[in-house]
């Protein structure tokens, strides 16, 4: 499915057209918190719902829901499903971050299950694919998901990862407004996100053409539009988003690698925020894996890996990959970005916490031991 990008000039005049061309009278809007600071989408949604109708006069009923929380609950989406199919709607519309995003995803993907969820019943059941018209609208730039087939959801206090590839929005809505009014520091956490997913997925074993295609572009977007988005412009926020967007279509195909698998304990364990906690991770795992090609498990080979990383040092503009691996340190200082203090005893937590599958990603064997010591380096 190619996905298609539409924007928000015009007063949302694309996603008008949207609701024309897919029939759409009842509109299931999953929106997160951070719903009420996007004024311009805000406005669009609270005009439809006090009126019954679009600017254009054509009727449409919205059903908003936005019963639940980060890290979304199982229950959540339970409770989601129920109420899709008691409204009758007949298309979904998220607008949020990646919790929304999971959330619509899944009720897009169980709403036409023989179920009601009940005792975990809908993650038990396969997929069995539906055309509801699904549109998303991602409030931040980094984490990509309304370009990729994952969700997650917690049941029972456990992670429970969804996939499949009719959760992917067949329509994404950039409106770069909404990036307005992020705080500096969200800013900068998502936008480093974005930028370890498509360096991550770059180096993936699991990478192919096309993931490689959408990790350079993304680099290249992101060192460009660095200024503009810090700065709050139009087009450096407009840009962003669509970095974002193509960082989330490379991890699609490739997954991430060690560096997001290491960061999700920093995360936990000292609140950093993810993107924050990823490029802890990356821009210590970049020159150590430049050092340590001979211990590669890539079937393409050491020379393989080696041409993999002219190509990151390339799309950043760097003239080697020691240069790339030294530009990626200096950006995570520009942003002022801070290194937790961790403890003796935080060590022994963190290189236990790994997620194994994630590391049958990356293209450098690492072991307890090794996990341990880039630990070290990474929290100095």
């Amino acid at each position: 499915m190619e996905q298609k990008i539409i924007t928000s000039i015009n007063e949302f005049e694309s996603l008008e057209d949207w609701i024309k061309a897919n029939n759409i009278s009842k509109l299931f809007l999953v929106c997160d918190t951070s719903f009420q600071f996007l004024t311009e989408i805000r406005k669009y949604i609270e005009q439809i719902e006090e009126t019954g109708n679009t600017p254009s006069g054509a009727e449409l009923k919205i059903i908003r829901f936005d019963d639940f929380q980060p890290n979304p609950l199982y229950d959540s989406v339970v409770k989601g499903v129920k109420l899709f199919r008691e409204s009758e709607s007949d298309a979904i519309m998220a607008v949020g971050g990646g919790s929304a995003m999971d959330v619509a995803k899944c009720i897009k993907l169980y709403s036409n299950m023989d179920s009601d969820g009940a005792e975990g019943a809908f993650l038990k059941i396969d997929v069995v694919p539906n055309d509801v018209p699904f549109l998303a609208m991602p409030t931040t730039a980094g984490t990509g998901s309304e370009a990729t087939r994952y969700a997650v959801v917690y049941y029972d206090g456990k992670k429970q990862s969804v996939a499949d590839y009719s959760a992917i929005p067949e329509t994404v809505l950039m409106d770069s407004s909404v990036l307005k009014t992020l705080p500096e520091y969200q800013k900068k956490s998502t936008m480093m996100d974005a930028f370890c997913h498509a360096i991550e997925s770059f180096w993936s074993v699991n990478s192919t053409d096309e993931s490689k295609s959408y990790s350079r572009q993304a680099i290249r977007m992101v060192m460009e539009n660095i200024d503009g988005y810090l700065n709050n412009t139009e087009e450096g926020n407009s840009n962003m988003l669509m970095a974002a967007n193509l960082a989330g279509k490379a991890i699609n195909i490739t997954q991430t690698t060690a560096g997001h698998a290491m960061c999700y304990k920093i995360t936990s364990l000292f609140r950093a925020a993810h993107g924050h906690a990823a490029i802890l991770c990356d821009r210590v795992l970049f020159p150590w894996m430049l050092e340590n090609t001979d211990k590669c498990v890539d079937p393409r080979g050491e020379e393989y890996l080696k041409s993999v990383f002219n190509e990151i040092a390339d799309a950043m503009g760097c003239a080697a990959p020691k240069d790339a691996a030294a530009k990626v340190e200096e950006i995570f200082e520009r942003l002022e970005l801070e290194i937790p203090a961790a403890k003796e005893e935080d060590f022994a937590e963190l290189k236990t916490s790994v997620n194994p599958v994630r590391l049958k990603n990356h293209p450098i064997a690492l072991d307890e031991e090794t996990i341990e010591m880039l630990y070290r380096k990474i929290l100095n």
